[in-house]
């Protein structure tokens, strides 16, 4: 709670102004406190919307206390499972998703995230993750697959992140990929196959104007894969003046791929080497000003660099390309922190989510539009859960009994389990809940096993 008081100390309220078309004079249960039931679902990883019925019992706990101490309410019986879900038929998800965003814009106004910052931009990581599959129609807007023997039915998102220091990586945008003309009436006489399909760079078109909406003025570096690099990538970073590193491989930009490994032997000076505590030997090349040409004749100009990893008798090749400033006091930073932390959007991100009681691809709503509303409440209960995990305030206490976090919990698991124990089994003391604006909290990772 002290970490939720420093960091967002106006959450209640932005949870009670969330739009709720309820009949206000028959409600039992206020906005804030049934967000709030939404998100301890995800906060105690309860990995199921019945469990709420179950390991959140208010009978003999103390469970109905703290959740009134949390969303400041007198409330006299908790709800069930069913008012969650009630609750978000009258809630609209994009309601929810500006929740997330007001919260990520305190931590920037913050400062929180300053630390993390590459050349002067926040890392903002892309990449597309399935929540779904069904071996029947969903719904209109399900993704169509088809195999040699079975037509799958796909639910994908394209999930916007961008990375903080220490280990945090905190959700920032989302564009469900989904069938673009579902609403259209001739799709329902045509076959799956024939309506369009959505993909992940149109849905990149369509999250780039909203985050610049959201952030207009915001710095950022925006890192993807290899599936980025083309025209269509180029022209929207310029378009809103974001700076790129995208992963380069031979099959997806041959051309560029050939010309670079023909001009590396013609800059030997841009090369940087180094060996790491660990033996690993790390030899950094790059090309400046390299030009490439799109399908539509823009001309693109960039800095191709490439990492080549040794270990033992075992080698690895990086490479990239990007407008960032490359030079050799600067190659290793791009290239670590906004090339290879890519794939913190894959660790600490969608696998975490997906292989934890967090339980992203649980079926939590068979209706489309409140399957998105559990999506942006699972993503504010982990920029909650990752500020806790990795912030000062938990080493601390490890340090009252002489260990580290890792050694006092064990995993973030077991950290999930005790936070699940200590509201159903202790009534949080007044003082957990009173704002300290002193309060300073750094972050350090914490390992995630």
């Amino acid at each position: 709670m002290q970490t939720i008081r420093h960091f967002f100390p106006d959450f209640n309220d932005w949870l009670q102004a969330v739009p709720d078309s309820r009949d206000q004079d028959a409600c039992i249960y206020p906005t804030r406190f049934l967000a709030w039931w939404g998100i301890c679902l995800y906060l105690f990883q309860l990995g199921s919307r019945r469990q709420l019925n179950f390991r959140l019992d208010a009978l003999g706990t103390c469970v109905l206390a703290n959740l009134n101490r949390l969303a400041d309410t007198h409330q006299q019986t908790r709800p069930v499972h069913g008012t969650l879900d009630h609750f978000l038929d009258h809630v609209p998800a994009s309601a929810l998703a500006a929740v997330r965003t007001r919260m990520i814009r305190q931590l920037i106004r913050t400062k929180v995230l300053e630390p993390a910052r590459l050349q002067g931009n926040l890392v903002l990581v892309l990449d597309a993750t399935g929540l779904f599959c069904f071996r029947q129609r969903h719904c209109a807007h399900c993704l169509v697959q088809r195999h040699e023997k079975s037509t799958i039915y796909l639910h994908n998102v394209l999930e916007a992140k961008v990375l903080g220091p220490g280990d945090l990586v905190l959700s920032v945008g989302s564009e469900f990929i989904e069938n673009a003309d579902a609403h259209n009436p001739t799709a329902k006489r045509r076959s799956a196959e024939a309506v369009k399909q959505d993909c992940e760079l149109k849905a990149f078109s369509r999250l780039a104007p909203a985050l610049k909406q959201q952030f207009p003025q915001l710095r950022l570096c925006v890192t993807v894969d290899a599936l980025y690099a083309c025209g269509r990538f180029f022209q929207v970073c310029q378009d809103n003046d974001w700076s790129f590193i995208c992963t380069l491989k031979p099959k997806d930009l041959p051309t560029v791929w050939r010309d670079f490994q023909a001009l590396l032997p013609l800059c030997p000076e841009n090369t940087l080497e180094r060996t790491l505590p660990s033996g690993v030997r790390q030899v950094y090349r790059w090309v400046p000003e390299m030009s490439y040409t799109d399908a539509e004749g823009r001309s693109w100009t960039f800095t191709a660099l490439q990492l080549v990893e040794s270990v033992a008798e075992e080698t690895t090749t990086f490479a990239w390309i990007t407008d960032l400033d490359v030079t050799a006091k600067t190659v290793e930073a791009v290239a670590t922190e906004g090339g290879r932390y890519r794939w913190k959007i894959e660790n600490q991100g969608f696998n975490r989510q997906k292989n934890s009681d967090l339980n992203l691809q649980h079926l939590y709503s068979t209706d489309p539009e409140k399957l998105k509303a559990y999506y942006y409440l699972l993503q504010m209960a982990c920029i909650i859960a990752q500020l806790l995990e990795q912030g000062s305030l938990l080493r601390r206490l490890a340090e009252e009994y002489g260990r580290t976090p890792w050694q006092l919990f064990g995993s973030l698991k077991n950290l999930a389990w005790l936070l699940l124990e200590s509201i159903r089994c202790y009534e949080w003391p007044t003082d957990c809940f009173q704002s300290a604006p002193s309060l300073r909290i750094g972050f350090a990772a914490f390992n995630s096993s």
